[in-house]
Protein backbone atom coordinates (compact mmCIF):
# COMPACT_ATOMS: atom_id res chain seq x y z
CA UNK A 1 0.00 0.00 0.00
CA UNK A 2 1.29 3.56 -0.67
CA UNK A 3 2.45 5.89 1.37
CA UNK A 4 0.93 9.04 2.26
CA UNK A 5 3.98 10.46 1.23
CA UNK A 6 4.22 8.73 -1.96
CA UNK A 7 0.80 9.89 -3.35
CA UNK A 8 1.41 13.55 -2.82
CA UNK A 9 4.75 13.31 -4.60
CA UNK A 10 3.24 11.28 -7.42
CA UNK A 11 0.24 13.74 -7.64
CA UNK A 12 2.87 16.89 -7.68
CA UNK A 13 4.38 14.95 -10.03
CA UNK A 14 0.86 14.56 -12.73
CA UNK A 15 -0.05 18.20 -11.48
CA UNK A 16 3.73 19.17 -12.63
CA UNK A 17 2.78 17.62 -16.16
CA UNK A 18 -0.89 19.56 -16.50
CA UNK A 19 0.14 23.10 -15.49
CA UNK A 20 3.24 22.97 -17.11
CA UNK A 21 3.18 26.27 -19.55
CA UNK A 22 2.89 26.00 -23.78
CA UNK A 23 4.99 27.16 -25.93
CA UNK A 24 4.39 30.95 -27.17
CA UNK A 25 3.51 30.28 -30.58
CA UNK A 26 3.90 34.14 -31.62
CA UNK A 27 7.06 34.26 -31.64
CA UNK A 28 7.88 31.45 -33.44
CA UNK A 29 8.76 32.10 -37.20
CA UNK A 30 6.76 30.26 -39.89
CA UNK A 31 8.76 29.78 -43.44
CA UNK A 32 6.54 29.69 -46.36
CA UNK A 33 7.01 27.20 -48.74
CA UNK A 34 8.53 28.33 -52.19
CA UNK A 35 5.60 26.51 -53.19
CA UNK A 36 2.92 29.43 -52.14
CA UNK A 37 3.91 32.15 -54.68
CA UNK A 38 2.73 29.73 -57.60
CA UNK A 39 -0.25 28.62 -55.97
CA UNK A 40 -1.20 32.72 -55.59
CA UNK A 41 -0.37 33.55 -58.86
CA UNK A 42 -2.44 30.26 -59.86
CA UNK A 43 -5.23 31.72 -57.92
CA UNK A 44 -4.77 35.22 -59.02
CA UNK A 45 -5.09 34.20 -62.43
CA UNK A 46 -8.26 32.01 -61.79
CA UNK A 47 -9.77 35.14 -60.31
CA UNK A 48 -8.97 37.69 -63.04
CA UNK A 49 -10.55 34.25 -65.44
CA UNK A 50 -13.51 34.17 -63.62
CA UNK A 51 -14.02 37.53 -63.66
CA UNK A 52 -13.02 38.03 -67.34
CA UNK A 53 -15.40 35.20 -68.21
CA UNK A 54 -18.32 36.80 -65.85
CA UNK A 55 -18.04 40.37 -67.63
CA UNK A 56 -18.19 38.66 -70.85
CA UNK A 57 -21.62 37.20 -70.11
CA UNK A 58 -22.71 40.14 -68.65
CA UNK A 59 -22.12 42.05 -71.83
CA UNK A 60 -23.97 39.46 -73.94
CA UNK A 61 -26.82 39.41 -72.36
CA UNK A 62 -26.55 43.17 -72.11
CA UNK A 63 -25.97 43.79 -76.42
CA UNK A 64 -28.79 40.80 -77.04
CA UNK A 65 -31.29 43.00 -74.94
CA UNK A 66 -30.03 45.67 -76.98
CA UNK A 67 -30.45 44.02 -80.21
CA UNK A 68 -33.88 43.69 -79.91
CA UNK A 69 -33.98 47.03 -80.91
CA UNK A 70 -33.04 46.66 -84.56
CA UNK A 71 -34.40 48.97 -86.96
CA UNK A 72 -33.91 48.55 -90.68
CA UNK A 73 -31.60 51.23 -91.96
CA UNK A 74 -30.90 51.89 -94.85
CA UNK A 75 -29.12 55.04 -96.92
CA UNK A 76 -30.40 57.90 -98.66
CA UNK A 77 -29.17 58.51 -102.20
CA UNK A 78 -30.49 62.13 -101.75
CA UNK A 79 -27.96 62.63 -98.98
CA UNK A 80 -24.88 61.34 -100.46
CA UNK A 81 -21.30 62.81 -101.57
CA UNK A 82 -21.37 63.26 -105.04
CA UNK A 83 -18.20 60.69 -104.96
CA UNK A 84 -20.12 57.99 -103.04
CA UNK A 85 -21.69 54.97 -104.28
CA UNK A 86 -24.81 53.32 -103.19
CA UNK A 87 -26.27 49.81 -103.43
CA UNK A 88 -29.57 49.25 -104.92
CA UNK A 89 -30.66 48.32 -101.65
CA UNK A 90 -29.21 50.71 -100.38
CA UNK A 91 -27.44 48.56 -97.39
CA UNK A 92 -24.05 49.35 -98.94
CA UNK A 93 -21.54 52.84 -99.23
CA UNK A 94 -18.41 53.08 -100.98
CA UNK A 95 -16.30 55.83 -101.73
CA UNK A 96 -15.41 56.39 -105.78
CA UNK A 97 -13.04 58.01 -108.05
CA UNK A 98 -15.20 59.98 -110.23
CA UNK A 99 -17.85 62.46 -109.23
CA UNK A 100 -21.52 61.31 -109.62
CA UNK A 101 -23.80 63.80 -111.54
CA UNK A 102 -26.01 64.17 -109.15
CA UNK A 103 -28.03 67.19 -108.34
CA UNK A 104 -27.31 70.07 -105.49
CA UNK A 105 -30.18 69.17 -103.58
CA UNK A 106 -30.59 70.87 -99.49
CA UNK A 107 -30.05 67.33 -98.60
CA UNK A 108 -26.99 66.63 -100.12
CA UNK A 109 -23.14 66.59 -98.17
CA UNK A 110 -20.66 68.47 -100.52
CA UNK A 111 -17.78 68.41 -98.47
CA UNK A 112 -17.47 65.75 -95.79
CA UNK A 113 -17.75 62.50 -98.00
CA UNK A 114 -20.94 61.04 -95.90
CA UNK A 115 -24.23 59.78 -95.95
CA UNK A 116 -27.38 59.69 -93.97
CA UNK A 117 -29.47 56.67 -93.48
CA UNK A 118 -33.30 56.95 -95.05
CA UNK A 119 -35.21 56.56 -91.50
CA UNK A 120 -35.27 59.21 -88.72
CA UNK A 121 -35.93 58.91 -85.08
CA UNK A 122 -37.26 61.02 -82.44
CA UNK A 123 -38.13 59.17 -79.67
CA UNK A 124 -37.74 55.53 -78.22
CA UNK A 125 -34.64 53.33 -78.60
CA UNK A 126 -33.01 52.07 -81.98
CA UNK A 127 -30.40 50.12 -82.89
CA UNK A 128 -28.44 49.09 -85.93
CA UNK A 129 -24.79 47.38 -87.14
CA UNK A 130 -22.64 48.14 -89.90
CA UNK A 131 -19.94 45.63 -91.14
CA UNK A 132 -16.68 47.98 -91.25
CA UNK A 133 -13.86 45.28 -91.91
CA UNK A 134 -11.37 45.80 -94.53
CA UNK A 135 -11.85 50.00 -94.03
CA UNK A 136 -8.95 51.77 -93.48
CA UNK A 137 -10.96 55.17 -92.73
CA UNK A 138 -15.03 55.23 -91.37
CA UNK A 139 -17.05 56.68 -89.56
CA UNK A 140 -20.44 55.65 -87.84
CA UNK A 141 -22.89 57.19 -85.56
CA UNK A 142 -26.13 59.19 -85.28
CA UNK A 143 -26.20 63.09 -86.91
CA UNK A 144 -28.95 65.28 -85.91
CA UNK A 145 -31.26 66.58 -88.39
CA UNK A 146 -29.79 70.39 -88.72
CA UNK A 147 -26.16 69.04 -89.15
CA UNK A 148 -23.98 71.35 -91.61
CA UNK A 149 -24.31 69.30 -95.22
CA UNK A 150 -22.68 71.74 -97.42
CA UNK A 151 -19.37 72.37 -95.25
CA UNK A 152 -17.56 70.19 -92.71
CA UNK A 153 -19.81 69.39 -89.94
CA UNK A 154 -18.02 71.00 -86.39
CA UNK A 155 -21.17 69.68 -84.09
CA UNK A 156 -24.43 67.93 -84.03
CA UNK A 157 -23.14 64.35 -84.54
CA UNK A 158 -22.26 61.19 -82.09
CA UNK A 159 -19.88 59.38 -83.86
CA UNK A 160 -17.04 56.84 -83.80
CA UNK A 161 -14.26 56.98 -86.05
CA UNK A 162 -11.21 54.69 -87.75
CA UNK A 163 -8.38 56.78 -88.96
CA UNK A 164 -4.75 55.88 -91.17
CA UNK A 165 -6.07 51.92 -90.21
CA UNK A 166 -5.47 51.38 -86.88
CA UNK A 167 -6.40 54.45 -84.66
CA UNK A 168 -10.13 54.24 -82.89
CA UNK A 169 -11.73 57.41 -81.79
CA UNK A 170 -14.85 58.58 -80.34
CA UNK A 171 -15.98 61.82 -81.60
CA UNK A 172 -16.04 63.19 -78.54
CA UNK A 173 -14.31 66.91 -77.28
CA UNK A 174 -11.75 66.36 -76.92
CA UNK A 175 -11.61 63.12 -78.93
CA UNK A 176 -11.22 60.16 -76.95
CA UNK A 177 -8.93 57.12 -77.73
CA UNK A 178 -10.53 53.89 -78.05
CA UNK A 179 -8.49 50.74 -76.27
CA UNK A 180 -9.49 48.18 -79.00
CA UNK A 181 -6.81 45.64 -79.85
CA UNK A 182 -7.83 44.12 -82.96
CA UNK A 183 -9.31 45.56 -86.14
CA UNK A 184 -13.25 45.73 -85.85
CA UNK A 185 -15.58 43.75 -88.24
CA UNK A 186 -18.85 44.84 -87.53
CA UNK A 187 -19.92 47.50 -85.08
CA UNK A 188 -23.60 48.14 -83.10
CA UNK A 189 -25.22 51.43 -82.60
CA UNK A 190 -27.36 51.81 -79.87
CA UNK A 191 -29.76 54.96 -79.29
CA UNK A 192 -32.10 55.38 -76.00
CA UNK A 193 -33.45 58.96 -77.59
CA UNK A 194 -35.06 59.83 -73.90
CA UNK A 195 -32.00 58.79 -72.17
CA UNK A 196 -29.58 61.11 -73.66
CA UNK A 197 -27.48 57.84 -74.43
CA UNK A 198 -25.47 56.55 -77.95
CA UNK A 199 -23.59 53.56 -77.27
CA UNK A 200 -21.41 51.50 -79.63
CA UNK A 201 -20.24 47.82 -79.73
CA UNK A 202 -18.27 45.33 -80.95
CA UNK A 203 -20.40 42.70 -82.12
CA UNK A 204 -17.91 39.97 -82.19
CA UNK A 205 -16.50 40.68 -78.52
CA UNK A 206 -20.09 41.62 -77.30
CA UNK A 207 -17.65 44.52 -75.53
CA UNK A 208 -19.14 48.29 -75.39
CA UNK A 209 -16.77 50.34 -76.70
CA UNK A 210 -18.10 53.63 -75.90
CA UNK A 211 -20.86 55.90 -74.76
CA UNK A 212 -22.46 59.18 -75.29
CA UNK A 213 -24.43 60.06 -72.27
CA UNK A 214 -26.13 62.67 -71.02
CA UNK A 215 -27.34 64.27 -74.20
CA UNK A 216 -29.56 66.44 -75.11
CA UNK A 217 -31.67 65.63 -78.26
CA UNK A 218 -33.89 68.12 -79.70
CA UNK A 219 -34.10 67.27 -83.29
CA UNK A 220 -34.60 64.28 -85.66
CA UNK A 221 -32.20 62.01 -85.66
CA UNK A 222 -30.62 59.84 -88.68
CA UNK A 223 -27.87 56.99 -88.80
CA UNK A 224 -24.52 58.54 -90.17
CA UNK A 225 -21.89 57.36 -92.17
CA UNK A 226 -18.74 58.65 -93.40
CA UNK A 227 -17.36 56.30 -96.15
CA UNK A 228 -14.24 58.23 -97.40
CA UNK A 229 -10.32 56.86 -97.10
CA UNK A 230 -8.52 55.31 -100.08
CA UNK A 231 -9.76 51.85 -100.09
CA UNK A 232 -12.59 50.83 -102.08
CA UNK A 233 -13.95 48.24 -99.19
CA UNK A 234 -17.48 49.09 -98.49
CA UNK A 235 -19.47 50.37 -95.28
CA UNK A 236 -22.52 47.16 -95.19
CA UNK A 237 -25.47 48.05 -92.87
CA UNK A 238 -26.06 44.14 -92.14
CA UNK A 239 -29.10 42.25 -90.24
CA UNK A 240 -28.64 41.58 -86.40
CA UNK A 241 -28.38 37.98 -85.72
CA UNK A 242 -30.36 37.50 -82.48
CA UNK A 243 -32.13 34.03 -81.19
CA UNK A 244 -35.02 33.63 -82.14
CA UNK A 245 -37.99 34.07 -79.37
CA UNK A 246 -35.63 36.87 -77.12
CA UNK A 247 -37.17 39.99 -79.27
CA UNK A 248 -39.17 42.07 -76.79
CA UNK A 249 -40.57 44.97 -78.59
CA UNK A 250 -43.28 45.62 -76.29
CA UNK A 251 -44.46 49.08 -78.21
CA UNK A 252 -40.89 50.07 -77.00
CA UNK A 253 -38.99 50.71 -80.19
CA UNK A 254 -39.01 54.47 -81.79
CA UNK A 255 -40.84 55.65 -84.08
CA UNK A 256 -39.66 56.03 -87.47
CA UNK A 257 -40.05 57.91 -90.16
CA UNK A 258 -38.83 57.79 -93.88
CA UNK A 259 -37.31 61.68 -94.47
Amino acid sequence: MASASGLLSEQHFLCSIWWRPTKDWAKVNVHQSSRVGPVRTAVSQLEKTLSQEMKKQLCDVELKRIQQYEVDVTLDPDTAHPYLILSEDGKQVTSGNVKNNVPDNTERFLDCVCVLGQQSFSSGRFYYEVQVGGKTEWTIGVARESINRKGRPNNGFWTIILMNGNVYKAAADPADLLPVRAELQKVGVFVDYEEGLVSFYDVETRVNLYSFTGCSFTERLYPFFYAGGRNSAPLIISPVNIDAGLREDGGNMSPVSSK
